[in-house]
């Protein structure tokens, strides 16, 4: 009866010494899985950046050459704001030598009819 407690002893401890091993396979596994997904984490955050950077690097030149743009039309506006009045000025100029050349042409034709 010993002898088969002994055997008995001897097979629990190969199965122990089985199932402990296993699990030492299983956590080197899982430890080795951990670590490529910690780097594939990694890669992808930092793809995830990297395009990030670009996207503002990208949006940031458009930005500037949007703001380029509207202060070519604000300078454009501003002298075509110029032309208007300076049109304005001369119309109210023109306006005025018209209004004195019907005086004067009144005034001559006044004096043809006498």
């Amino acid at each position: 009866q010993l002898r088969l407690a002994m055997s008995e002893k001897n097979e629990l401890t190969k199965s122990l010494e089985m199932v402990q091993k296993e699990l030492e396979e299983k956590e080197s596994e899982m430890k080795r899985e951990i670590s490529e997904y910690k780097d594939r984490l990694l890669q992808a955050e930092k793809e995830h950046q990297d395009a990030l950077t670009e996207a503002n690097r990208k949006n940031e030149i458009e930005i500037e050459a949007c703001q380029e743009k509207v202060n070519s039309l604000q300078h454009f506006i501003s002298s075509q704001n110029l032309e208007i009045e300076c049109l304005k000025s001369n119309k109210e100029e023109l306006n005025n030598s018209l209004k004195e050349a019907n005086q004067t042409l009144g005034e001559l034709l006044k004096i043809k009819v006498r």
